[in-house]
């Protein structure tokens, strides 16, 4: 699609003779969401023989009533373009310090801490889950994009997660070089895989780096205090070593990882399987009988036997794995964990 930027606005030729007009509103990065929901749109339609480098939106008068139909994959792009335009006229920050989380929840909590000015980043995406492989390339974007449409069941429209990564990789990208970066990490695998990406984005700035390692608190629980923690300046050395264990780790398909003796360790994805099974025969033992049982209830029950539990939504990627696998009966629709129910699958006489 040929486009071109009058900025504020983003000019999109469509069709054989439509021009889509977007305005920007605000200086920071747009997602799927805000496009479909809020975005302020016009179309028109090019005069006979007029060109579309020629054209502007001011000398002509948009439509009346009229539409257009994307998918969501033409959208991603559409918005991914979007994007590339606005990091062309980004304003630097204010703020005197970045800081950067494992958790998008997390950023809003410190955001809300903060005095202004402040610079926060939460990272979208928990890669203790999922291929790593080749994540900072497009290919691997889309490959481990792919891998979680086709098995996490979190609700999340497609792209949706694909388009998250893409922002919070461009607003590290846009970190000044004269601002210290601080990087909240504790004891688990979706932060420190989180850390070790972090810090390859990182690889070519010459910023400060400082962690604040939180110990066996998750990004979610932080008190946003950094005289509680140990803090630490890193130095190139162990920039790098944490940039090498990345490169490895983005060399895997494995989708499963945990965090076990200070290290990174990649498990076969039905590692959690026999732990799920058992707690469900536990449970129909309490039960007396072997009934049905709601899927976010046996979730729940997985969430208290566990020191370290994974994403709750890899869990239920289980489940259905086990159900499929003949494994449990189901009853309802697995559109979510909460709209099915699962037992065991009585063994024939």
């Amino acid at each position: 699609m040929e486009t071109s930027m009058h900025y504020p606005f983003i000019y999109f030729f469509y069709g054989t003779n439509q021009v889509l007009v977007y305005k920007i509103q605000a200086l920071e990065y747009i997602t799927i969401e805000d496009v479909m929901r809020r975005g302020e749109w016009q179309g028109y339609e090019l005069e006979p023989f007029e060109s579309f480098t020629a054209f502007h939106h001011e000398q002509s008068t948009p439509q009346q009533g009229w539409s257009f139909f994307m998918g969501q994959e033409e959208l991603y792009h559409l918005v991914e373009i979007m994007n590339d335009y606005i990091q062309q006229v980004i304003t630097t920050t204010s703020a005197q310090m970045v800081h950067i989380v494992c958790s998008e929840s997390a950023a809003g909590s410190l955001r809300a801490a903060l005095a202004p000015p402040k610079y926060v980043i939460g990272f979208p995406e928990d890669l203790s889950i999922g291929p790593l492989w080749k994540l900072d390339e497009k290919r691997g974007q889309a490959f481990r994009d792919e891998w979680l449409r086709e098995n996490m069941n979190d609700g999340v429209d497609d792209f949706v997660n694909r388009n998250k990564l893409m922002n919070t990789i461009r607003e590290i990208q846009d970190i000044p070089s004269n601002l210290p970066i601080y990087i909240w990490c504790g004891y688990n695998a979706e932060e420190q895989c989180g850390l070790r990406f972090l810090l390859y984005l990182l690889r070519d700035k010459t910023n400060e780096v400082v962690l604040i390692n939180t110990g066996e608190q998750r990004a979610i629980d932080h008190q946003w205090n950094m005289e509680l923690y140990d803090i630490k300046r890193l130095s190139a050395k162990e920039r790098l070593i944490f940039q090498q264990q990345w490169e490895s780790l983005a060399q895997t398909k494995d989708v499963c990882r945990l965090w076990l003796h200070q290290q990174i360790q990649a498990v076969h994805e039905n590692y959690y399987d026999h732990l799920i099974m058992s707690t469900i025969g536990q449970l129909h033992e309490e039960q007396g009988d072997t009934d049905f049982i709601q899927t976010g209830v046996v979730i729940s029950e997985l969430l208290t036997r566990m020191d370290a539990p994974p994403n709750i939504f890899f869990l239920e990627y289980r489940i259905r794995y086990l159900v499929y696998s003949g494994v449990f009966e189901l009853k309802g629709i697995p559109k979510s964990m909460h709209h099915y129910s699962v037992k065991l699958r009585k063994k024939p006489l």
